[in-house]
């Protein structure tokens, strides 16, 4: 079976396939004697600060006072020794989104590193280790800085609590934000790129009062339980960032949300622009190459060199690129960004950008895994047309070498994965593969895998709905079974599985695991030889 090709829209099964094979250096910050058992203490209690799953759903039917939330969070700054008025220094990036704001970030971070500047980045969620969130010139923070500022924040807190308060520590991303913050300063960064958690408006980075500029990627629907259920109502938490007489860009977006963000900018008096397309900027010049894949990241990219370059701008910086004649916005709604000639540290920073777990390849011994965190249903469009144009491109296997095409897929929090697994349905899988967001059954080793946000019960049902979905949607020609599977007794994959597979009159066989890690064995069938797992003989090679 040659060729497995396993398809992966889920940022932890993302994540154990990159832990095994990315070599993450430590970045500057002086060593520390922290052993990596502190550094493991720091995260469980880092994740004691995690809002359990019970409590979470009684605030989201109370929804309370949102605008609390802010004045909560800057109080939270105060007792941690700073004020809003010490985040001016860090030159921030504010940028939020639907879709592609990570990217956005990414490629934004790149490019102004390009120019020697020092950068620090604040980003969510995070793939393999929590350090992740906060980098220093592209590198999370080491196991030794993060244990360091970790316990330096959470005694500060400690100290400061008021017993008469009901809240008295910091969530979790409330408390890592916080943590960037000092991190930031710490390191003397020349700017900041931070990316909204969720929404914009009353997110906990919308402390930040003066960015240099702002940003805001594709919109769509999700979150619709805290943001509302239209993209005009989303469009207004995110145009919550906006902040007066600071520059700010957006990319084509849909005519209602582009007019409430338009509104939103004009109440505050926020300049707002329209990113022209990247094929603007490469009329008559070399066309550029992203780090990223798939079409879509070209909007991410075009948006990027609109924060970069007005950043640049406004610290006085040289070497910005070099102004082009540029046509009117066709949408007229808003007045559209500079069309510009990208500069060579702009070209090599779109480039060289990394950002694993996003329309991200890895090929491993006969196995190629296909990875991606869409989770709306235009991101999962735009993630099909990728994989699609990926295994197009691909180098063709001979007739004697059968392919096999795995997904594997869930979807947290409140979205219908119906539209989803809908969407993926023409990319012809010979197998659906459903587990839940946990690493391993137990996870109790590696505080990094550690949520309690949802309990076990809930996010396992979870994955039979999806099964059960992916039952009634896939009306497609049978799929010969080109896994014969040992049964339990045999030691085989089979023994790992959670639910029995369940066999399609008219397409693929679904298949259901209790954790990623027993669905990445039975899809290896042995054949990676960094998941370390047993061969069993008589199976072929996958690609996912």
């Amino acid at each position: 079976m040659k060729g497995a090709r396993s398809f992966a829209t889920s940022w932890p099964v993302a994540e154990k396939l990159c832990e095994a094979s990315m070599e993450q250096p430590s970045p500057p910050g002086g060593p520390f004697s922290a052993t990596s058992a502190s550094f493991q203490d720091a995260v469980r209690t880092l994740n004691s600060l995690q809002t359990n799953a019970s409590y979470l759903a009684e605030v989201k039917r109370r929804r309370g006072d949102l605008q609390t939330q802010l004045e909560t969070m800057k109080l939270y700054l105060a007792r941690s020794g700073l004020q809003v008025e010490d985040l001016d220094q860090l030159n921030i990036i504010h940028v939020t989104g639907t879709k592609g704001k990570g990217s956005t970030c990414a490629f934004t971070e790149r490019i102004l590193r390009n120019y020697g500047l020092k950068t620090g980045f604040f980003s969510s969620p995070h793939l393999v280790q929590v350090r992740e969130r906060i980098r220093i010139n592209g590198q999370p923070i080491s196991p030794e800085h993060f244990t360091k500022h970790f316990w330096r924040l959470y005694h500060r807190l400690e100290e400061t609590k008021d017993s008469s308060s009901c809240v008295s520590m910091p969530a979790y991303f409330r408390f890592l934000t916080l943590m960037a913050f000092h991190v930031f300063l710490q390191e003397k960064v020349d700017l900041a790129v931070v990316e909204v958690g969720i929404g914009g408006a009353y997110d906990c980075t919308n402390i930040i009062r003066k960015p240099v500029v702002c940003g805001v990627s594709s919109l769509g629907i999700d979150h619709t339980s805290l943001l509302g259920d239209t993209m005009e109502k989303i469009a207004w938490q995110k145009g919550g960032i906006f902040k007066h007489g600071v520059p700010a860009f957006t990319v084509p977006q849909p005519d209602g949300p582009l007019a409430v963000l338009r509104e939103r900018a004009e109440q505050i008096s926020c300049p707002l622009y329209l990113c022209p397309p990247l094929e603007a900027l490469e009329e008559g010049e070399p066309p550029l190459t992203l780090g990223l894949e798939g079409e879509h990241q070209r909007a991410n990219a075009a948006l990027a060199l609109q924060l970069a370059r007005c950043w640049l701008q406004r610290k006085d910086h040289q070497g910005i690129g070099e102004l082009k004649a540029s046509r009117p916005s066709l949408l007229c709604q808003l007045p559209l960004a500079p069309v510009f000639q990208p500069t060579s540290h702009m070209r090599h920073g779109l480039r060289d950008t990394e950002w694993p777990g996003r329309t991200q390849t890895l090929r491993r011994g006969p196995l190629t895994w296909y990875l991606d965190g869409a989770h709306t249903s235009s991101s999962v469009q735009a993630c099909v047309r990728w994989f699609r144009q990926a295994l197009h491109r691909r180098p063709k296997s001979g007739p004697e070498v059968p392919e096999v095409r795995v997904l594997l897929f869930n979807s947290t929090g409140d979205r219908d994965p119906a539209p989803l697994l809908k969407l993926l349905r023409p990319c012809q899988f010979d197998y659906a593969v459903f587990c839940p967001n946990l690493t391993e059954v137990s996870s109790t080793d590696n505080a990094d895998q550690q949520n309690f946000m949802v309990t076990l019960d809930q996010v396992l049902l979870r994955c039979l709905e999806h099964q059960q979905h992916w039952s009634r949607l896939d009306e497609e020609a049978a799929s010969p079974d080109l896994w014969s599977t040992p049964g339990p007794e045999a030691g085989g994959p089979a023994s790992l599985l959670l639910a029995p597979r369940l066999p399609h009159a008219h397409g693929t066989s679904s298949l259901v695991f209790s954790c990623i890690s027993h669905a990445l064995q039975w899809i290896s069938q042995g054949r990676d030889p960094d998941l370390q797992t047993a061969s069993w003989p008589g199976l072929g090679s996958c690609q996912v």
